[in-house]
């Protein structure tokens, strides 16, 4: 049974760098894409980072752009995400996700993504 648990959330002074932490159990997704979503109170899930299965190819949205690092641990079987300069706005329950596709290199579409995790929140206080 494949799981993914992200930690590393709490609340966070604006300007704050935390870093998120999404441990997959069950399956080595050394050759998958992963990637980050997070969801805002009364908004849509949306994109925040991919990175392709041997980590040279990583996509970002634009709001996290040059503040957000995705990177990924082979060893560990763990993805990470390295917030920097962190806003309000940036206020989400952060989701962790993986491709079932080892074709998938990453990018925007939840829908190539093929599991999940819980999610952890990240409140930014200003």
């Amino acid at each position: 049974q494949v799981q993914l648990v992200e930690s590393g959330g709490g609340l966070v002074q604006a300007g704050g760098s935390p870093r998120l932490s999404c441990a997959a159990s069950g399956r080595t997704f050394s050759s998958y894409a992963m990637g980050w979503f997070r969801q805002a109170p009364g908004k849509e899930r949306e994109f925040v980072a991919s990175i392709s299965g041997n980590g040279a190819i990583t996509y970002y949205a634009d709001s996290v752009k040059g503040r957000f690092t995705i990177s990924r641990d082979i060893a560990k079987n763990t993805l990470y995400l390295q917030m920097n300069s962190l806003k309000p706005e940036d206020t989400a329950v952060y989701y962790c996700a993986a491709s079932g596709s080892r074709r998938y290199l990453g990018g925007r579409g939840p829908d190539g993504y093929d599991y999940w995790g819980q999610g952890t929140q990240v409140t930014v206080s200003s």
